[in-house]
């Protein structure tokens, strides 16, 4: 991605970096001929280093949710024949018709962008004052306002502890409903400065907002559930051999990463008080072990200090555990 991906950091805007660029490109093990789909283009950055690889009958393969994303791709990349580009998200890369020749490689950055951070009015950000939207596609879907406005104090409550492990969540949730039906959450401030009241600054250079934030994107833009289905959809895609890259930003996403490799590589993790369960037949086979930026990245590109790198290969047939 030609950007890093991360929550609020506290620093200004950066430079639209990709994260692991030489990691994840390598991890692809891109043949000049290949097909290759990036998942989460966002500014190309690791598209643009993928396509540096491929010769004249390589393919490449864009895909993001993001509007704006999609217009920086066609402008970039619409006049190379090597190169086809599509507004979806990349849970439904099946579903395209370029992708049923199969692909070498596939190349998801997840999360959410510095681009979409570092434009206030897209509402990723408790930095700065905007609509509460948090939305990754803003052509559908509700908007986090939306769902603040008519979701119940359970649910909310919820989301916060399932996907921003806030142990404040029920205290936050209780007051957003007590203070919304005299003013709506409209505003990424509003709820900001209303979360600073409830749990109080705790934690040292971390906004006690980052938790409540980062899950209500992934509740608006069903990140999980998409990731999930994007994991599925590529081990179909892929060919035998081909590669599968995933760039991680927190643990939700990365255990979600790494129990599917584990799964799908024919490994069970049986539980001692229950009844042990057959392993299913290998798909998959782990590339090495998990992968982190380097110290030099990381003091070069602050947002990138959390990513975690996972790749593993389609294997040739059913492979017995």
């Amino acid at each position: 991605m030609a950007q890093s991906r991360n929550q609020d950091s506290g620093v200004g805007p950066l430079q639209h970096v990709p994260v692991m660029l030489g990691e994840a490109v390598e991890g692809l093990s891109v043949q000049p001929g290949g097909r290759y789909l990036d998942g989460t283009f966002g500014r190309g950055g690791h598209a643009r280093e993928v396509l540096s690889r491929l010769g004249p009958d390589g393919c490449l393969l864009l895909m993001d949710r993001d509007p704006q994303a999609i217009a920086a791709a066609q402008a970039e990349f619409a006049g190379d024949p090597r190169v086809s580009i599509r507004h979806a998200n990349f849970s439904s890369m099946a579903e395209w018709d370029r992708v049923a020749a199969g692909l070498d490689g596939v190349l998801l950055d997840l999360g959410v962008s510095s681009p979409q951070l570092d434009e206030a009015a897209r509402g990723f950000s408790f930095m700065a004052d905007a609509p509460l939207d948090m939305r990754m596609d803003t052509s559908r879907g509700e908007s986090a306002a939306d769902f603040l406005a008519q979701a119940s104090e359970q649910e909310i409550a919820e989301v916060l502890w399932n996907f921003g492990e806030e142990r404040h969540g029920r205290r936050i949730a209780r007051a957003i409903v007590a203070d919304r039906e005299a003013t709506p959450f409209t505003r990424t401030g509003q709820l900001a400065a209303l979360i600073e009241r409830v749990a109080g600054r705790r934690e040292p250079g971390k906004h006690p907002a980052t938790r409540s934030f980062q899950a209500l994107r992934i509740r608006v833009n069903g990140e999980l559930d998409a990731l999930r289905q994007g994991l599925d959809a590529a081990l179909d895609c892929l060919k035998p051999g081909g590669r599968l890259a995933v760039i991680s930003f927190h643990s939700l996403e990365d255990r979600t990463v790494k129990l599917f490799v584990r799964d799908q590589s024919g490994r069970v993790q049986n539980s001692r008080r229950g009844p042990p369960v057959a392993a299913a037949p290998a798909r998959l086979r782990a590339v090495g072990k998990a992968r982190f930026p380097s110290s030099a990245e990381v003091a070069a590109n602050p947002r990138s200090r959390s990513a975690v790198l996972r790749v593993a290969e389609k294997l040739s047939g059913e492979v017995a555990a």
